[in-house]
């Protein structure tokens, strides 16, 4: 037996998949990659590119970030670059004492970065630098509300704690 042969029948199960038959037919109607090339037919598979280049392919990083609809004379890109100033204001909050942040402040910079993350990936042009500066927005707002929390729980089991120690004992003789 040969080795074609003990190779096909050792494959017969993939043949019998439903790809298996299309995959024949068209197999059977086109000649081989090595005919068209002996022929010198024109080939279009993937596998042969031009080594020319396109019209477009030699731009520059800055000509194309200038030309973009997200580029660097639109507002898409000025905005978000201005809004990581208030990220880096969240930030350095990190700093501050817990009592003096705002609970109010710090829920309308989350809220506000959820749902402005949510919305630059929905309009056109999809805007991935605001979508990423709201993103942190959101994570600082949530990271400040999360100490703000934690602060008011504690102050509120220490008064428990204090309030119980202050009621005199009464001792019954």
């Amino acid at each position: 037996m040969s080795a074609t042969r003990t190779f096909f029948n050792a494959s017969r199960p993939l043949f019998r998949q439903p790809f298996a038959s299309t995959w024949r037919t068209t197999a059977r109607a086109s000649p081989s990659r090595a005919a068209n090339f002996r022929n010198g037919t024109k080939n279009t598979g993937r596998r042969w590119q031009s080594t020319t280049a396109g019209p477009g392919a030699r731009e520059s990083w800055f000509k194309r970030m200038w030309d973009s609809p997200v580029g660097l004379k639109t507002v898409h890109f000025w905005a978000p670059m201005m809004k990581w100033a208030l990220v880096l204001a969240g930030v350095s909050d990190f700093a501050r004492p817990v009592e003096k942040l705002s609970f109010t402040q710090n829920l309308a910079l989350t809220m506000t970065g959820m749902i402005w993350t949510r919305w630059c990936l929905i309009i056109k042009p999809r805007n991935i630098l605001l979508a990423a500066v709201n993103f942190f927005l959101g994570c600082v707002g949530l990271v400040q509300i999360t100490r703000i929390a934690i602060y008011e729980t504690k102050k509120k089991s220490t008064s428990a704690v204090q309030d119980v120690k202050a009621e005199p004992k009464e001792v019954k003789a």
